[in-house]
């Protein structure tokens, strides 16, 4: 259950600017998500220099496991037990540092057992498939913010730990919770300090997962540049690892 697609070329014109979450509140003015972030000790808390705000970088590959026109909501966890994860995700447009309004941010990812739904089995485990859990997006709000409730990803073999994530713009929300048309405009991975993931992974039921793991120095995909290249900043919401991590990251983008 390996992604074999070459990350190191880029994959368009389309270009993406990432920040962490210090830049990030700046950039979504005054955005009540990132006003309601929590004042628990951040786990990353490294200075962006105000240069690297407008710094363009490459996109990275969608991956084998990407479903097309899956649900538009906010939590996506349908029952999957795990480590709280909530994502505040703010898009930004590359050339102005504008919030983005209205543009949907997507995101597929990994159970603990680091089985995609649509394709459970491929990491070596036997569980229910409805081809939905751990996929969904939301519509950025006024402040360019998606928010979005998860669970922290488990992992199968040959790469770290990671969430997939796209941004379209344009598209039109059906009565049945999916969405059409649009356009996309990013196609990206988020990714994890790897002393959290460590923590996660002595939990249960992540214990539960025997596949050897990939660290973030050892991934393929993963090119080492931090923020800029998808590296969220966490910060605990509690006082241990069990009690869950907020994920922040601003991605810029050629809209």
């Amino acid at each position: 259950m390996t992604d074999t697609s070459d990350a190191r070329t880029p994959v368009a014109r389309r270009t993406v600017l990432m920040a962490t979450g210090a830049t990030a509140a700046a950039l979504a003015l005054g955005s009540a998500a990132v006003n309601e972030a929590p004042t628990a000790e951040a786990v990353d808390t490294a200075p962006v220099a105000a240069a690297a705000v407008c710094t363009l970088t490459r996109e990275m590959t969608e991956g084998p496991y990407y479903l097309d026109r899956q649900y538009v909501r906010s939590d996506i966890t349908e029952g999957k037990t795990g480590v709280p994860l909530k994502l505040n995700l703010t898009v930004v447009d590359a050339d102005s540092c504008a919030p983005l309004r209205n543009a949907l941010v997507e995101v597929w990812q990994a159970d603990v057992l680091g089985e995609y739904s649509g394709f459970v089995g491929e990491n070596g485990h036997d569980e229910p498939d409805d081809g939905t859990f751990l996929r969904g997006g939301v519509l950025t709000d006024a402040g360019g913010v998606a928010a979005l409730t998860t669970i922290y990803p488990g992992w199968y073999r040959g790469r770290c730990v990671h969430i997939h994530v796209k941004v379209h713009t344009g598209v039109t929300v059906t009565p049945d919770g999916h969405f059409t048309g649009g356009r996309e405009i990013h196609t990206g991975q988020l990714y994890f300090k790897e002393t959290v993931t460590a923590a996660v992974a002595r939990l249960a039921p992540y214990t539960s997962n025997r596949v050897p793991r990939t660290t973030l120095a050892q991934d393929s995909i993963y090119d080492g540049g931090g923020a800029a290249s998808g590296l969220l900043t966490l910060a605990a919401l509690g006082s241990s690892p069990s009690s869950g991590y907020l994920g922040t990251l601003t991605l810029g983008v050629d809209g």
